[in-house]
């Protein structure tokens, strides 16, 4: 056997192990970074990127996850499939090796995968030490082979199941939900990490299927990179051709792809080894040193108009850049336990070498292009000088005090920072009711006419020409600009964005919390930015007045008014009386809220009820039973047959249940949806509330009037139609509708209004919802509004 012939091989010899798998489950924040939703979703990255290996090494270009009704999750390629022949140390199949043993992979064997995340031989068996259950199907040599483990644990021997002639590997796990505090996978996080990995490694084909709603995503990117970028840029024209280059020094592989555009926003996103590094790290400092060198190198060397001969800095330069650097080495080093920085000292010189040959080659070779690009950085040149004057005017402003406040600020008496606050209001009209209304002692009142600038569109100089930004910078007398700002000197400790409940109102509160993400990131951090919560309705008759802030505390009220005036009768004599009447409508509005849930995913109202009435609680393996114990009798009362079908022509085996009603609808469902939360949460209160009322008819007394209901949610209705007697209730749409004394005691007096303080959990994700939702790309807005759309409950047209 030649050296090269064993390098393709690829069997339980090249499976190396290094230690154990004890202590996952005790500690498993060690392994994938924390046990919320970032280390759930982390879980299915190590799987697929285990796929993503096999494409980079040239044996898989098609890679299909699905999650399921219970957040589990398949994960399909059609690589060379995980070896199953027996490990030679182990004495156990190489399979079994890898799933539960730390740090077993061929990735520790540098034949079989010369570059690969850098984990992933953990990665495996830590999601099996971490799933309720994992299933591998290995599909190779002519065979099929399936084991099963639960939470780490083999439950049978590896067997044989079949003969096919496909290759790969499927893995299917339900993460532990002893171990993590939520199990509900996010649609959007997923593809849009699916999408990266697509553009990553041109060819391969990501298919990605969310059963739990329907929703359907396919990647596949013959282009790569170029494309990427590509479509980073459809919202904004490009200013030129994209630049694009390739190349390998010392075993490390480097791609980039970049082109300018006509906006001012830099995107650079870099990965090492497919993994998106948010905190860039060497490879992005040597693009950065490498794309400054060579346009600075191009001005000083060519025949360009004097005015263009100017010396740019790195800011310059990246304005308007979008660009994409992927680097792929042996032995990557990331800083931190979830990889979001690059290390490794040597790749910056690599990046940059390439880089700055590949720069100067274009550019000597298009000269148009670089003349466009060299102008658009002496612009932003320009316009970055021009922001500094204007900052200067705005600071030199500022010194002068209170002389310098804006017109229509209706500043407050005290100059005690800790103890002012700052109202930004809607319009003139709610302005007028605040000034009125408020504490002149200690707040202060800033009416903006009309809709703010968006900023994440804006460049910075035109942000500060504008009239409502500038009255709002000065106001709060910080100053402006990342090294300018001086938090000792803000005027207002709290600051609270007060704006109408309608639409407008809330694109106002978008674009002012853009202004403040981008601009006064600290002052957030510091827990200064607060938005007023005005109620959205009024409850009110001849002797009394409320103020309700929204819908469900409305409901709330409504209920503890009535459970005093009346008494239900369960269906076994048993008396419902006050707090107990709550906790029963409560449980009621839960499952009712559950019944909407499924009905999304296709399950009829009708027939999810038939499965939270009938007396037993149904799991999977309860239709593997002969006449599934009764259930299929018990259905057949309620107008429904049923009927299960095993799929085993795929990449996976599926258990399927098929209901059909009177009138010829089929209803076709996974069996696992029986393991789901969907399922099991209302199916729980159900019984409760079956054990403690023996049924579910009630009689309602009010007063010695006595009304029969049939069922819960008749029960639920008719007492709210009995709250609602005797009351008015009116909807708020705008502040202006409310006078100085009722904005007064319901929005800003201190001692009964609510305030809700604005804090950024997950900087990254923020960073991506407002460049999403207010940025110059349309498509991504289209999607989310798309995806949304049937979360939308009150719609304001």
């Amino acid at each position: 056997m030649t050296n090269e012939t064993q390098k393709q091989s690829y069997d339980a010899a090249n499976i190396t192990v290094l230690e154990g798998l004890s202590a996952v489950r005790m500690r498993p924040a060690m392994y994938i970074g924390s046990t919320d939703s970032r280390g759930l979703h982390h879980l299915v990255y190590e799987v697929v990127d285990n796929s993503i290996d096999e494409a980079m090494a040239g044996y898989c270009d098609k890679v299909t996850v699905k999650l399921h009704l219970d957040n589990s999750v398949t994960v399909i390629d059609n690589g060379r499939g995980i070896p199953v022949d027996i490990h030679p140390k182990e004495g156990r199949p190489a399979v079994e090796v890898v799933m539960t043993v730390l740090h077993a992979g061929g990735k520790f064997d540098n034949d079989s995968y010369k570059v690969s995340g850098g984990l992933h031989g953990v990665g495996v068996s830590c999601v099996n030490a971490l799933s309720e259950y994992l299933e591998v199907t290995v599909r190779r040599d002519g065979y099929k082979y399936h084991h099963r483990f639960e939470r780490g644990v083999p439950v049978k021997e590896l067997e044989r199941v079949g003969e096919t002639d496909l290759r790969g590997t499927t893995i299917r796990f339900r993460p532990d939900e002893e171990i993590f505090e939520t199990n509900q996978f996010s649609f959007d996080i997923l593809k849009k990490r699916f999408e990266e990995l697509a553009y990553l490694n041109p060819g391969l084909e990501v298919e990605f299927i969310d059963e739990r709603t329907g929703d359907t995503a396919s990647f596949h990117y013959e282009g790569g990179i170029r494309e990427f970028v590509k479509n980073l840029n459809s919202g904004e024209g490009g200013v030129h051709s994209i630049i694009f280059a390739s190349g390998e020094s010392d075993n490390v592989m480097v791609d980039f792809a970049l082109q300018y555009n006509a906006g001012y926003k830099e995107n650079m996103l870099t990965f090492a080894n497919n993994i998106r590094t948010k905190e860039g790290g060497t490879h992005l400092a040597g693009f950065k040193t490498a794309l400054t060198r060579a346009i600075n190198n191009y001005i000083q060397n060519s025949d360009l108009p004097k005015k263009l001969k100017v010396k740019l800095s790195g800011d310059d330069v990246r304005e308007g850049l979008t660009g994409v650097v992927s680097v792929k080495l042996p032995n990557p080093q990331f800083e931190g336990q979830t990889k979001t920085k690059l290390g490794n000292s040597e790749v910056a010189g690599i990046v940059s070498g390439l880089v700055y040959e590949n720069l100067n080659t274009y550019f000597g070779e298009n000269p148009k292009d670089a003349k466009l690009i060299i102008e658009k950085a002496v612009d932003a040149a320009r316009a970055r000088d021009a922001a500094r004057k204007a900052k200067d005017l705005v600071r030199r402003k500022g010194a002068l005090s209170d002389n310098a406040l804006p017109g229509k600020l209706a500043d407050c008496q005290s100059k005690d920072p800790s103890e002012s606050e700052l109202f930004i209001v809607e319009g003139d009209s709610a302005g007028g009711s605040a000034k009125q209304g408020r504490n002149p002692s200690t707040q202060a009142i800033l009416p903006l006419r009309g809709k703010i600038l968006n900023v994440e569109k804006t460049r910075f100089d035109k942000m500060l020409a504008n009239k409502e930004v500038k009255a709002l910078i000065t106001a709060m007398g910080a100053g402006i600009g990342e090294e300018d700002i001086d938090y000792g000197k803000l005027r207002y400790h709290k600051i609270v964005i007060m704006t109408d409940a309608d639409v407008d109102g809330a694109h106002i509160r978008t674009l002012l919390l853009t202004f403040f993400y981008r601009q006064y990131p600290e002052l957030i951090d510091r827990g200064h930015l607060y938005i007023a919560q005005p109620p959205l309705f009024r409850v009110y008759n001849s002797k009394f007045e409320r103020f309700i802030k929204d819908e469900t505390e409305l409901n709330t009220y409504l209920l503890e008014r009535i459970a005093k005036d009346v008494v239900i009768e369960a269906h076994n004599g048993m008396e419902f009386r006050e707090t107990q009447i709550l906790d029963l409508l409560k449980a009621i509005r839960f499952i009712n809220a559950r019944i909407a849930d499924v009905e999304n995913v296709g399950i009829g109202r009708n027939l999810f009820l038939a499965f939270l009435e009938y007396g037993e609680k149904l799991s999977p393996q309860f239709f593997e039973a002969p006449e599934f114990n009764g259930f299929g009798t018990y259905l057949q009362e309620k107008g429904y047959s049923v009927q299960t079908s095993v799929d085993e022509s795929g990449l996976e085996r599926r258990v399927y249940l098929e209901f059909e009603d009177s009138n010829g609808h089929k209803t076709r469902i996974g069996n696992e949806f029986f393991n789901s939360k969907m399922y099991k949460q209302p199916y729980d209160s159900m019984a409760d509330m079956r054990r403690i009322c023996g049924g579910f008819s009630f009689v309602v007394d009010r007063k010695g009037e006595r009304t029969e209901v049939e069922n819960i949610f008749v029960l639920l209705d008719h007492v709210l139609q009995e709250a609602r007697k005797g009351i008015n209730i009116q909807r708020y749409k705008g502040l202006g509708e409310m006078d100085a004394e009722q904005l007064w005691v319901t929005t800003m007096n201190p001692e009964n209004r609510v305030l809700l303080q604005v804090q950024v959990d997950d900087a990254e994700e923020a960073n991506e919802i407002f460049e999403q939702l207010m940025g110059d790309r349309v498509e991504p807005r289209r999607e989310f509004i798309v995806r949304n759309a049937l979360s939308v409950q009150e719609l304001d047209i």
